[in-house]
């Protein structure tokens, strides 16, 4: 039962995740954001679909074609540039905390050239998951696979952890951020007022000048 309620947990961790597809075309580069904690795994996994100008429809696979996946940091370095199959699976590990761009662009030449010629490829962003291997799950005893299925949560809890910190890092710089614009806005807001009143000093001064030189008082 115990071990039944552990899988469980497990299912749900694994399957939490959002997957996507979008169309592209010929050497046409598509990139997505993903906002991602510091020391944190990235995985993902793509397949890449070639429409058939004949068929009218996507075939099930793009046998000889070939994609560029290219990931940068939000510092803009590149920590991962390199060509895959029509359907692979990437990761890298995260040193900073920000936003990613993970960026993907076939690099076939021998697409039909026709205007509806297009890629619809499918990709699911897993962060912070380790993925556990069946097979070597069942190899074990019952004792072994419950404490396997154990650390594997204990590192889904600390991916939590990494993701909760996070959160409290952007919020704090936000709220740093909003207190800044606030403040800037009331030493505006004064700056403002005494520079009327000084232009208010100035005009009255002049009116009252040219009554005296004019003779008028």
């Amino acid at each position: 039962m115990k071990s039944q309620l552990i899988g469980f947990l497990m299912n749900f961790w694994i399957s939490s995740s959002i997957a996507l597809y979008f169309h592209s075309a010929e050497r046409e580069e598509k990139c997505i954001i993903e906002d991602v904690p510091s020391d944190t795994l990235v995985t993902g996994n793509y397949k890449v679909q070639r429409w058939d100008i004949h068929k009218q429809g996507f075939l099930e696979s793009a046998p000889g074609l070939g994609m560029f996946v290219t990931v940068r940091t939000p510092s803009a370095e590149v920590i991962l540039s390199k060509l895959y199959g029509p359907e692979a699976t990437f990761s890298f590990t995260s040193y900073l905390s920000g936003e990613h761009i993970i960026c993907l662009q076939s690099n076939s030449t021998r697409l039909v050239a026709f205007a509806g010629s297009k890629l619809r490829i499918h990709l699911d962003i897993r962060v912070g998951e380790h993925f556990l291997d069946e097979t070597v799950i069942q190899a074990k005893d019952k004792v072994n696979e419950v404490n396997f299925r154990l650390e594997h949560l204990m590192e889904q809890i600390q991916h939590v952890s990494k993701e909760q910190n996070y959160e409290r890092e952007r919020e704090e710089k936000f709220r740093n951020i909003s207190e800044q614009t606030n403040s800037n806005i009331l030493w505006w807001a004064v700056a403002q007022t005494f520079i009327l009143i000084s232009i208010g000093i100035w005009q009255i001064k002049s009116l009252k000048d040219f009554f005296i030189a004019k003779k008028l008082v």
